[in-house]
């Protein structure tokens, strides 16, 4: 018997991967973040599996199924959304699994920075304007962030900021970025990116917080904020330069 931890990707039924929906479909037994699994996914699972959506149970709930199911010598998927080394919140599932010695593998998903990325037909890095992403959150109602890792610091080095669960923390994303970024860098607002009622607000860190507002979500939303997402005057990328020569394009050809 094994867990197999999965992600489901970040909306868009079709962009969970092919290792991820046959788990799915031989599993016995499927354990799915209902809110944000989508539904054709999770009906992808044998008519006899036992399938439970996790939203309204606590951690002790879904070990105590996952036990259950190792006593009787059946395979879970657990399928998480979006890709789970992401705020999953896997870790503590692992560490109790290890606990009760019940083997378990991951395979990854989509991850909803990439899937906005994606829907916009943008690159989150581009020649001299940003090479570094950073994917964070701010402390809401959710565990603190450890020291050093706070906006203030991370926006110091003008990276482009995927910052996840944190569209009702608007106002401070934008009082800590401004001094780094300027008010008048871009930022968008990527809600439910991939599904068929993705939105994306674009502004700047001067009015984007009145933008979120006036939209009333709340929740499942992605701030993008980064110079990338306003620049079309950057350099090309060295990788094609004909220049450019490596072991698979020799300077001989580069030339010819």
């Amino acid at each position: 018997m094994i867990v197999h931890f999965i992600g489901a990707g970040p909306g868009a039924a079709d962009l969970i991967t092919v290792r991820g929906l046959k788990l799915i479909e031989n599993a016995p037994v499927v354990l799915y973040a209902g809110s944000l699994v989508p539904e054709e996914i999770v009906k992808s699972a044998a008519p006899n599996a036992r399938v439970l959506d996790t939203a309204p149970m606590n951690l002790e709930e879904i070990i105590e199924e996952i036990r259950v199911a190792h006593e009787e010598g059946k395979d879970v998927a657990r399928v998480h959304s979006g890709d789970p080394s992401i705020y999953g919140a896997i870790a503590e599932q692992m560490r109790r699994l290890d606990e009760l010695g019940i083997e378990y593998d991951v395979t990854p998903g989509v991850s909803a920075y990439a899937a906005a990325a994606a829907s916009l037909c943008t690159e989150l890095t581009l020649p001299d304007i940003a090479q570094t992403v950073i994917l964070t959150r701010t402390s809401v109602r959710s565990s603190g962030m450890p020291e050093g890792e706070d906006l203030d610091t991370l926006g110091k080095s003008g990276a482009t900021l995927a910052i996840h669960l944190s569209v009702n923390n608007m106002a401070h994303v934008v009082k800590k970025l401004t001094p780094h970024y300027g008010a008048d860098c871009p930022v968008i607002m990527a809600y439910r990116a991939s599904w068929p009622d993705e939105q994306f607000i674009k502004g700047t860190l001067a009015d984007i917080r009145d933008k979120v507002k006036d939209s009333g979500i709340t929740r499942t939303a992605l701030i993008l904020v980064g110079h990338v997402f306003g620049e079309s005057k950057f350099p090309d990328s060295r990788l094609y330069a004909k220049e450019f020569h490596h072991v698979l394009r020799p300077k001989e050809e580069a030339n010819g």
